[in-house]
């Protein structure tokens, strides 16, 4: 099964409530390591997630998230590991619900310069300490649960 490009121009992005989350991880010493990077706002340490894009897959979304956010140059599965809720502000609205579909990224390399290299920091942790760093309970299953070998 593949999936197909998503439209978004009959709603607006405020109104979907949905956003495509990356996992980004990779193998170093024989033990997973997943990127965290810090919110724009808080400081606080998230994974790279954003709004679905006209004409692009869920996928593709959390792909260009991660290089935006996070710099990350690698390969997205298409099958998603999970899906996490949380509550954000949006234009001066408090509390909105939000739900993230998680897609695993294989990080190939980490570029210096991405669009928001200025606002955020990046940190690699093992999955335990990873999921102790998030903030959303769901979000950290999903981290511990992890395993890259699922997804050959």
């Amino acid at each position: 099964m593949k999936q197909l490009p998503i439209s978004v121009n009959s709603a607006r992005k405020t109104d979907v409530r949905t956003q495509f989350a990356a996992l980004c991880w990779r193998v170093m010493d024989g033990k997973v390591q997943i990127l965290l990077i810090t919110s724009r706002g808080s400081g606080r340490w998230i994974v790279p997630k954003g709004w679905p894009m006209d004409g692009q897959t869920p996928g593709e979304a959390a792909l260009t998230e991660a290089w935006e956010e996070a710099g990350v140059l690698g390969k997205v599965d298409w099958r998603p590991v999970g899906l996490y809720s949380y509550s954000k502000s949006v234009n001066d609205e408090n509390d909105l619900p939000f739900v993230a579909m998680v897609y695993p990224v294989r990080v190939k390399s980490l570029a210096k310069n991405f669009p928001e290299a200025l606002e955020r920091k990046r940190r690699w942790v093992g999955r335990k300490k990873a999921a102790r760093l998030v903030d959303e309970p769901e979000l950290a299953q999903i981290i511990r649960d992890f395993d890259p070998k699922i997804l050959s």
